[in-house]
């Protein structure tokens, strides 16, 4: 479904922006991708940016228009932007997921409920189709991850933290930030006391009569957390200086460094994957090796620009950059 390159980033932009106005605002959340531009996994990995896509929806559609689709890429850098300044509430996620992945270690019940929704063998014919969906693609449309969730917290009655590693490890679009802040806003952590309930009538309309699932839970009672930390200054980096020798460090979080490189000509560049880093489990073979397509298609785009370019694994990234001189 997902070729990870920046001319098929480009061609499924081209043929979204028509219907990035009416069609989409009025169709989205229907579960088919017809009406939804997909172009998640490209944007997580910058291989196009939010930038190019606004440009080209604004060259064939007026703001109000395209309002409601530009809302929505703004909500995934609004989210990128939270969290950032937040970085507290992904340690507590972390935390509170290895805590919960111990307790799959020692309650059996724990354990078949868990591996049952995440094989798609709950029961619930939806939910099952949507988890099966994921591990063999990939991908699954929005709405279908709010339903999802939903099911997961209030039905299913299972740690919201394994349910948002389990979107972690198998979406090519799973991003720290988009990712653990929808499934706290499900869950009434996020918009503190709010909650996304699962309701059949609006699955069954959504599905155009596919799924219409009995036995949901018709309550969903915030989560038990925590307030919300105080806001950080965004950090900050500083300007490379052109005079001295520069290496660069490429990783799958921006895959478009065209703007750094009109302002160095790096002497060496060094590349890390890191998707494994993305959870304590195996990520799914689809993500790495769409990662390790993108991280290669840059390369080759940027090859002119890059200077010698070699390979290295996260652990050795990690020392590069403790030991970098500011």
């Amino acid at each position: 479904m997902f070729e990870p390159t920046y001319t098929a980033a480009l061609g499924r932009l081209a043929a979204f922006v028509p219907q990035a106005s009416r069609d989409y605002a009025s169709k989205r959340n229907y579960d088919d991708l017809t009406h939804v531009s997909a172009l998640s996994p490209y944007i997580r990995h910058r291989i196009i940016t939010e930038e190019d896509v606004l440009q080209a929806t604004l060259a064939r559609h007026r703001p109000q228009a395209a309002g409601k689709f530009i809302q929505e890429v703004y909500w995934r850098t609004y989210w990128k932007g939270w969290l950032e300044m937040r970085p507290a509430v992904w340690a507590m996620y972390r935390s509170d997921l290895q805590a919960a992945l111990n307790q799959v270690q020692t309650e059996s019940g724990l354990r078949r409920e868990w591996e049952a929704a995440c094989k798609g063998e709950t029961g619930i014919d939806c939910f099952d189709h949507w988890a099966r969906q994921l591990v063999e693609t990939g991908y699954l449309h929005n709405h279908a991850r709010m339903w999802f969730a939903s099911i997961w917290i209030f039905t299913l009655r299972l740690p919201w933290t394994l349910g948002a590693d389990f979107f972690m490890r198998h979406l090519l679009d799973g991003d720290p930030a988009s990712n653990t802040l929808s499934w706290r806003w499900v869950g009434g952590l996020q918009t503190i006391s709010k909650t996304y309930l699962a309701q059949p009538d609006n699955i069954a309309n959504y599905t155009n009569g596919r799924f219409h699932p009995t036995g949901l839970a018709t309550f969903a009672a915030p989560l038990d957390g925590v307030p919300h930390p105080g806001r950080q200054a965004l950090p900050l980096s500083n300007r490379p200086n052109p005079s001295l020798r520069t290496g660069l460090l490429i990783t799958e979080e921006d895959l478009s460094p065209s703007w750094l490189l009109d302002q160095i000509e790096p002497s060496a560049c060094a590349i890390v994957q890191t998707t494994q880093d993305r959870s304590p489990l195996a990520v799914s073979d689809h993500v790495v090796d769409f990662v390790k397509g993108a991280l290669s298609d840059c390369t080759t785009r940027f090859a002119e620009r890059l200077g010698p370019v070699t390979e290295v694994t996260s652990s050795k990234a990690r020392r590069l950059g403790q030991d970098a001189v500011p």
